[in-house]
């Protein structure tokens, strides 16, 4: 398995486990029925956090599908070094740091993280036409 590979089977987990937290809230907030029932303009909120944990998942489930695809093509063309395995690793460390701090509500941060991650993507670009 390259470290490309490597970094993207972690970024797909990591997505993948993500919305236990906000569902244990879900739980806890409205109870068992409550979270397993379709929703409602009725049903009581979720806590502050879990809403927001919930949008970053949703933005790194949109966000893998660039990613994924980056790092199949480079596989696929047969493109790997240094410059791949870093922007594949500060990738998925972008989206592990924007969920938390999406999570914890800093804005600014947020914005940052999501631009590293976004930067990330760009240099698989790069590489992806010789440019990196």
């Amino acid at each position: 398995m390259t470290r490309e590979l490597f970094w993207l089977t972690l970024t797909v987990a990591m997505t993948g486990l993500m919305w236990i937290p906000y569902i244990i809230d879900r739980i806890m907030v409205r109870g068992a029925k409550g979270a397993m029932a379709n929703p409602t303009a009725k049903m009581k909120p979720q806590s502050a956090w879990a809403q927001r944990l919930y949008f970053a998942h949703t933005n790194a489930v949109e966000n893998l599908v660039i990613f994924a695809a980056l790092v199949l093509i480079l596989d696929n063309m047969g493109i790997a070094n240094e410059n791949t395995a870093l922007a594949c690793a500060v990738y998925f460390w972008a989206r592990a740091a924007h969920a938390f701090i999406y999570t914890v509500g800093a804005t600014v941060l947020r914005t940052f993280a999501f631009t590293v991650g976004f930067l990330a993507q760009a240099a698989l670009v790069l590489a992806i036409f010789g440019k990196l």
